[in-house]
């Protein structure tokens, strides 16, 4: 693929009732109910609103044969209603209501991990090729029957892998890698070739971004390697709410559309459905800008692993580069907010003029001409400056610098002075293929200068410039180009409302935890929410974000039943997962700590959990020292 000019990855069209995915079609925009499928009333309604906000595809879950049988009457009654917006059915762990639901759906989603696998144990099973290939022969003859009642039908299919729910078989030979979940989904695709069945698409999601793309990245190699060009559907599952599920959904969604990956999107937020919609619709869109660019003559770094990358080796300069957590740099400018002690950048870009108070803790950056021998405050250079960098006293220097830019002159300039750090600049209509293209040259060229890279807007809807900011930045973060992030939003008219600076440097904060490079707050993997949950999410979320937001570096994972919790969370410090009706389990880490709590003691007993195991570290360590 071509990581500098933008195009679109060329799949076959794959029908979901009216509805065509792939080929030529737009990015299709789908959503999930969170409503009982067996209230018919209730999916309608929540539905026509999903539709009515932009949702082309609907997804409801199918539990049980009740459920799927359901989805006759659901289906009847929207099109009573004049609405024809194809049902996608949600099926885990019963291949006969796969069955079922195939009757009446448009397109079945099905688990490869628990299709015909039972549930994750998370224990070590070893199994001899003989056991392993009887395995997938079950499946084949178990798979078949259902591909041949989808032909009968008219039916799509969407095989749709989630990190949190691989089967023994698949771990026991691949272990939670992006290569076991890749082949968790090959071994249905190849069973739907061999059967000439074609109409399928296909996901693979998790809670980590980081896996997710990789995972994406190495699929669609794997399916081109082996002349198979299915659509893809994109989500970042359990991305949780508010600012952080939209960060976490839009640099994960971000990255992959920007490389020409995916031909239908859901944003999975732990909120109304219909709010998904408009998030989604503006992820694509924004990508979807970048048709048709000027060609970017990029030339990829020999080494640079797509599928796998590392981060960019460079020389650290003071606390940039190397081996530390990417920094942020703050646009300063004119403003006299005070810094937020949570999220204080690493640095403050102030232009021309010293700020009359100095933060202690932050860097200052100031015009190369207008700098003046001072602690903690840096030059900043551009192009044009490059002859005078020599001349300035100092171990740590800025050059604001585009693609078109990085000459002989600048290369040689960089050579001889490893204490200036890249500033990286674009404003092509492609930004990340330019900056891609400026760093790929810097490493081409063996130049270990760290690069921090500059993103700026006119925006004045935060929600805008957070997914803007999240989708520009995510491939850069995923390809491990990114020692910094400068962020700079400045409103297209002069009556239009700023962003705050601190507001900016919040997103910038969440952009790098979102990708794992650099953590500052709690961390929520939360689930969307769909029928199956067992508890009110939303409010539970909340009471849980109140009591928790101030333990820095903790994961907690939210999950509304067992269908992915212990599996999609299984990164995570805690777990509160739907049990039964009312009903909660509390999980440290993988491990089921208490089963069956009241839904109205569990919050309590959660934290009570995170309290004791805080009080036993702070005892442990103070018996150490």
């Amino acid at each position: 693929m071509d990581l500098f000019n933008y195009r679109r990855r060329e799949t076959v069209e794959v029908h979901i009732g009216q509805i065509g995915v792939g080929a030529t079609n737009p990015i299709r925009l789908q959503s999930m109910t969170n409503t009982p499928t067996q209230d018919t009333e209730a999916c309608v309604d929540q539905t026509l609103r999903i539709v009515e906000a932009g949702g082309e595809i609907v997804r409801l879950t199918t539990q049980g044969i009740r459920e799927a049988e359901n989805l006759r009457n659901i289906h009847a009654d929207l099109r009573e209603r004049g609405c024809d917006v194809p049902l996608v059915a949600d099926v885990h762990f019963n291949p006969d209501v796969a069955d079922v639901a195939a009757l009446y759906a448009e397109k079945v989603r099905i688990n490869p991990g628990n299709y015909v696998d039972a549930a994750r144990t998370f224990k070590q099973i070893d199994y001899t090729n003989e056991e392993y290939a009887a395995e997938l022969k079950r499946l084949h003859d178990r798979f078949v029957p259902f591909l041949n009642i989808c032909k009968k039908n008219g039916t799509a299919i969407r095989i749709g892998v989630n990190h949190g729910s691989l089967s023994d078989r698949i771990m026991s030979r691949y272990g939670d890698t992006p290569a076991g979940m890749v082949e968790s989904c090959m071994e249905f695709l190849r069973i739907c070739v061999a059967e000439q069945f074609l109409d399928v698409i296909i996901s693979i999601k998790a809670s980590n971004p980081v896996v997710m793309v990789r995972t994406v990245r190495l699929l669609a190699q794997v399916m081109e390697q082996e002349d198979m060009h299915f659509p893809l559907h994109l989500g970042v599952t359990e991305a949780g709410d508010g600012e952080d599920g939209r960060i976490k959904s839009a640099l994960g969604i971000g990255a992959l559309l920007a490389d020409g990956l995916g031909d239908t999107i859901r944003v999975s937020l732990s909120e109304a459905p219909e709010k998904e919609i408009p998030v989604a619709r503006k992820l694509r869109d924004y990508v979807m800008k970048r048709q048709g660019h000027l060609y970017i003559p990029g030339i990829e770094s020999a080494g640079f692993d797509y599928t796998a990358p590392t981060r960019r080796p460079t020389r650290p300069v003071h606390n940039i580069g190397g081996t530390q957590v990417p920094v942020v740099v703050s646009n300063r400018i004119a403003s006299a907010e005070d810094f937020n002690p949570q999220f204080k950048p690493d640095y403050a870009y102030v232009g021309r003029q010293l700020p009359d108070r100095i933060e202690a803790g932050v860097g200052y950056l100031i015009d190369a001409d207008c700098w003046q021998p001072r602690e903690n405050v840096y030059p900043v250079f551009k192009k044009e400056q490059l002859p005078f960098i020599g001349a300035f006293p100092c171990t740590l220097k800025f050059l604001f610098l585009t693609y078109i830019e990085l000459n002989e002159e600048t290369i040689a300039c960089l050579k001889v002075h490893p204490e200036v750090v890249v500033i990286a600049q674009s404003n092509h209509q492609n930004r990340l293929g330019e900056q891609r293209a400026l760093i790929h040259e810097m490493m081409g060229e063996g130049l270990l200068n760290p690069v921090i890279i500059f993103q700026h807007y006119q925006e004045t809807d935060l929600e805008d410039f957070q997914l803007k900011a999240a989708a520009d930045m995510g491939a850069l973060c995923f390809d491990g180009l990114v020692d910094g992030i400068f962020l700079n939003n400045l409103p297209r008219q002069a009556s239009g409302q700023p962003i705050a600076a601190e507001k900016q440097d919040i997103t910038a904060f969440g952009i790098l935890q979102a990708g794992r490079l650099r953590t500052s707050k709690t961390e929520y993997i939360s689930c969307p929410g769909c029928g199956r949950t067992l508890y009110n999410l939303e409010e539970t979320i909340a009471r849980i974000k109140q009591a928790t937001s101030h333990l820095k570096g903790l994961k907690i994972g939210i999950m509304g039943c067992i269908v992915n919790g212990p599996g999609e969370m299984a990164d995570a410090d805690y777990g509160y997962v739907g049990a039964a009706r009312g009903k909660v389990s509390l999980y440290r880490q993988k491990e089921c700590i208490e089963k069956n709590i009241p839904e109205e003691e569990a919050v309590e007993k959660l934290l009570q959990l995170i309290a004791a195991d805080c009080q036993q570290t702070a005892s442990q360590e103070s018996g150490e020292k």
